[in-house]
């Protein structure tokens, strides 16, 4: 399980079970989204084969799934860490000293933006707002957000990552 968010990690796609949680929530009203966010949670990211199940199953085209999948953020294409560390690269972040901040976490965690660890433990990504502009410069480790960020809460953040 992914660090403090019960989200599935690299948990291996199949076909049955993804039958299963389609059958949960086709009889929803625009099931599309809550089957997507149910993949994502059980095996962490959605696969091809995922996306050709969920077409057939509601009868939608691949490209219209696909679609989707790549337009929200929050739907993942490949495995990711089993913490996923999101930091605000907005503007207010940036004026509020987000760009040291951002480089100071990707000098502690020793990846880029878009990378995973090799040891799996964290993915970092660039955000475009998390909505606390007000506590500048902010972030967000799995689902708990951080504001306010500045070398001693990097450095605590960026511990906690690791584990």
């Amino acid at each position: 399980m992914r660090g403090g968010t019960g989200v599935a990690y690299h948990v291996e796609f199949d076909e049955e079970d993804a039958l299963v949680i389609i059958g949960e929530h086709k009889h929803l009203e625009g099931p599309l989204l809550p089957i997507l966010h149910a993949f994502n949670h059980r095996y962490g990211y959605i696969t091809d084969a995922a996306v050709r199940v969920v077409a057939h199953e509601l009868n939608l085209s691949r490209a219209e799934v696909y679609g989707v999948v790549s337009f929200y953020h929050d739907f993942k294409r490949e495995p990711h860490g089993r913490h996923v560390l999101k930091v605000c690269r907005a503007e207010a972040c940036q004026a509020a000293g987000g760009d040291a901040v951002a480089a100071s976490i990707e000098r502690a965690l020793g990846i880029s933006f878009g990378e995973t660890s090799p040891d799996g433990a964290v993915t970092l990504e660039a955000v475009y707002c998390l909505g606390l502009c007000a506590t500048a410069p902010s972030a967000m480790l799995d689902d708990r957000i951080v504001g306010r960020l500045n070398e001693a809460r990097v450095e605590k953040l960026t511990a906690e990552a690791r584990l």
